[in-house]
């Protein structure tokens, strides 16, 4: 999996990756799946001790091009967790209450507590892909953001909380199809946009911000992945595959009971 880790102090261009990868799984689709299959028996099991430990913190960012695969990704990867510890939180628009405070006011109430797992289904990087893409803020100011992000990070970091963060990398033609069969399909329609559209023309520039984003902010304490996504099960098995090793190297531990148990009789 380091093939898709963003080196700190590494420039990112996203042509040294491919969306259509299938790492050493290419042509056997079963097999993988299989293999995730697996990776999610042992997401479950850590996840209930995470929660029951009740000490470590743990951050999932999700970040992507629309119909990238963020929904889909917390459908498949999470589906075997247990939803007791586990939340997920959505970034909209800002409300003008938002607004009204620094723009990173409404990320930091909804961080993980001990003991949970946390979903950022977009994050704080609109702050810096958005805004940019669409010269709401100054280049100055997006770098400000960049060292404020990883400060933010950081602090999270200190007070005992892991973080992960993926970049659902898919091309343009995978995304006009994925909007094609939204588009088409009843039961998807309610997540097509017209102004989805007008995001899809800006594709270049999002790019763009994406590597300027990844290149400033992959850290040796919040990493990014860059996540091949065009086919959905390789997608999965890369994110359940780095979050089950991650998880795995905190040395999760039952805790013991609160006291002792010697003698107790249940009859």
């Amino acid at each position: 999996m380091k093939k898709y880790l963003v080196k700190p102090g590494t420039e990112v261009d996203f042509s040294m990756w491919d969306p259509n990868d299938e790492g050493d799984f290419k042509g056997n689709k079963k097999k993988a799946l299989a293999q995730v299959a697996k990776l999610d028996q042992k997401l479950g099991a850590l996840q209930e001790i995470l929660y029951a430990e009740h000490k470590h913190k743990v951050l999932i960012v999700l970040q992507g091009m629309d119909t990238a695969g963020k929904d889909g990704t917390i459908g498949h990867v999470f589906a075997s967790i247990n939803p007791q510890g586990v939340r997920v939180a959505s970034f909209k628009v800002p409300t003008q209450v938002e607004l009204d405070h620094d723009y990173l006011w409404r990320v930091h109430e909804v961080v993980p507590a001990a003991g949970e797992m946390v979903i950022f289904n977009r994050s704080h990087y609109e702050d810096v892909l958005v805004v940019r893409v669409h010269k709401l803020i100054t280049p100055a100011v997006c770098k400000k953001r960049y060292d404020q992000i990883n400060d933010f990070e950081q602090l999270l970091v200190q007070n005992g909380t892991t973080i992960l963060k993926y970049f659902l990398y898919i091309d343009p033609d995978e995304q006009k199809e994925r909007l094609q069969d939204r588009l088409e399909d009843p039961t998807k329609q309610w997540k097509f946009r017209v102004g989805d559209l007008a995001e899809r023309k800006l594709w270049p520039e999002y790019m763009k911000a994406y590597e300027q984003a990844l290149t400033h902010t992959s850290t040796a304490f919040a990493p990014w992945y860059v996540v091949p996504a065009n086919h959905k099960w390789f997608r999965d098995l890369v994110i359940s595959t780095t979050l089950v090793e991650t998880l795995e190297k905190l040395n999760l531990k039952y805790p013991a009971p609160e006291e002792s148990l010697e003698g107790v009789v249940i009859e």
